[in-house]
């Protein structure tokens, strides 16, 4: 009869060693936490209808080209305006979104961890300015004066409202400038809480197409705020080569935008109340063929970025004046030469 032997500790201290280590690599820490080479799941404001990152969520673009390197994309439902997003950054709930210098201004002055990694140029800028409804007596900036504008504090909003009434020679002051985030600020606006808003893209066209006074847009007062792709710092140093496979993905997407507008609307829905029809349908194809391909920060950003950043500090919105390298990542220190030669770099 054969008496079974124990294994001698050592043997079973070696043996136990793997599953303790992977034990431990499977534990409760995030993807970002366990290593460079562990799944990340890049969380990315959800597009709704329309635009490229609409079209890379139906076609699953982002996940095939993430997949190699070990990523794939959880899309994230958030509220109209980045300034409205900064929690979700906050706690990692969220990794990248697009939005414009003035938010992003705003946001490292209260210092949420995000940087820009890439900026278009303009395109579309009579899709954002001020409103007002259609029985305030409103029809010039001048006619601000004593009214009370709902505006996102420390976004794009206040910055119109701002550039405006500095071109117009009107004190800030002579405005009462209301805070409120893009859904509560409809909300004042369509039952007169608020005289005028301060408002952008989707609900800006709503509120015009429902009756809204337009009295200035972003083309009229020159504005210099222009559109931006940001990501979660965290992500950009651990992570840069996940960060420059997405924006290679999103430059492709957005040229074919340009070339093809009407691949890019009604994505989802082809009717319904976030389908577009008719005159809004036509202006949304007319902005979609001008649609610039993000590219990475040149010199000549650095000088729009400080329009936003003086006209904010000037009027007390932030308390430091943040300069482009607090704002701007440099992701081309990050890569590597094959990575930075797949990713448009200049104009």
């Amino acid at each position: 009869m054969f008496r079974t032997r124990r294994p001698n500790r050592w043997r079973l201290a070696l043996a136990l060693a793997p599953v303790v280590a992977l034990v431990a690599a499977c534990g409760s820490g995030t993807a970002i936490e366990a290593g460079p080479q562990a799944e990340l799941v890049l969380k990315v404001a959800d597009p709704g209808n329309s635009g490229p990152l609409a079209v890379a969520k139906r076609d699953g673009t982002f996940d095939k080209a993430l997949a190699p390197l070990g990523a794939k994309v959880e899309w994230v439902t958030t509220t109209p305006g980045f300034s409205s997003m900064l929690k979700l950054f906050n706690t990692k709930e969220l990794d990248v979104s697009g939005a414009a210098f003035s938010p992003v201004v705003g946001a490292l002055s209260k210092d949420v961890a995000v940087r820009i990694v890439a900026v278009q140029d303009p395109a579309g800028k009579d899709q954002s300015g001020i409103i007002a409804g259609k029985d305030s007596g409103i029809h010039s900036v001048a006619d601000l004066v004593g009214k009370r504008v709902a505006v996102n504090p420390a976004g794009k909003g206040e910055y119109i409202v701002l550039e405006a009434l500095a071109q117009a020679g009107i004190p800030a002051d002579k405005v009462t400038r209301v805070p409120l985030q893009q859904k509560d600020a409809a909300s004042a606006f369509a039952t007169g809480k608020v005289d005028a808003w301060a408002s952008f893209l989707v609900p800006y066209q709503e509120a015009k197409a429902n009756g809204g006074v337009e009295i200035a847009t972003e083309q009229s007062i020159g504005s210099k705020d222009n559109s931006v792709v940001v990501f979660r710092t965290e992500i950009l140093d651990k992570r840069p080569e996940v960060a420059a496979k997405y924006l290679e993905v999103l430059q492709s997407l957005t040229a074919q935008q340009h070339s093809n507008p009407a691949g890019f609307e009604n994505v989802f829905e082809q009717t319904g109340p976030r389908a577009l029809s008719g005159a809004r349908l036509s202006d949304a194809l007319r902005v979609g063929a001008e649609a610039t391909v993000p590219r990475l920060p040149v010199e000549s950003d650095a000088a729009d970025l400080a329009d936003v950043v003086n006209l904010f500090a000037d009027n007390g919105v932030i308390s430091r004046r943040i300069t482009a390298s607090d704002i701007f990542y440099d992701l081309k220190a990050k890569l590597t030469p094959e990575q930075l030669a797949a990713l448009k770099t200049d104009r």
